[in-house]
């Protein structure tokens, strides 16, 4: 597992970094060694959110990527509820690929099927892509209400995504090629 920790809004002490990837060394065993770990630590600077001291992560494994994110006073209490959440997040989809992936014996492979059923698609919408920059995409956006516009790229001609960030602004989603 290859393990990364950068700060956002802030200096990593040496104290934190080697904090954060003992608590998260303790997915190692649950992950491939190819599996990377991408861990940002960042310090809301809103003074009116108490709970600034935030950590996310992004684990990019051979199937999903998963991401986690989580906030309080204190940025090792972050992090152990970061930790927390990963490994049920991790512990789910190994689970799911152990059930799907028709491992062990027959029986529980057949049972677990049955009991997680994919959830079902309720609605189908189509629509026409029309060419347009992020910023027209960013007005289309706002005008339909939704969190996420997919428009067709003026640019590249690829299709993209422009949606609402948590955070704040707005995140644009490129295909690469």
């Amino acid at each position: 597992m290859r393990l990364h920790v950068k700060g956002k809004n802030l200096e990593v002490s040496d104290s934190i970094r080697e904090y954060a990837e003992r608590k998260l060394r303790k997915l190692e065993r649950q992950l491939n060694d190819g599996t990377h770990v991408e861990v940002e630590l960042a310090v809301e600077r809103n003074p009116s959110i108490a709970a600034n001291q935030v950590a996310e992560a992004t684990i990019w494994t051979k199937g999903p990527v998963l991401r986690a994110r989580e906030a309080s006073g204190d940025m090792r209490a972050s992090i152990d509820q970061l930790t927390e959440k990963l490994h049920r997040q991790v512990t789910d989809y190994r689970d799911r690929r152990r059930r799907r992936g028709g491992r062990g014996d027959g029986a529980d492979a057949a049972s677990g099927a049955q009991a997680e059923e994919p959830p079902p698609i309720v609605r189908t919408k189509q629509f026409a892509v029309t060419p347009m920059t992020p910023e027209e995409a960013v007005l289309q956006l706002e005008l339909v209400g939704h969190d996420f516009f997919v428009f067709k790229s003026a640019d590249s001609g690829g299709i993209n995504v422009v949606y609402r960030r948590r955070s704040g602004g707005y995140g644009l989603i490129e295909p690469q090629p």
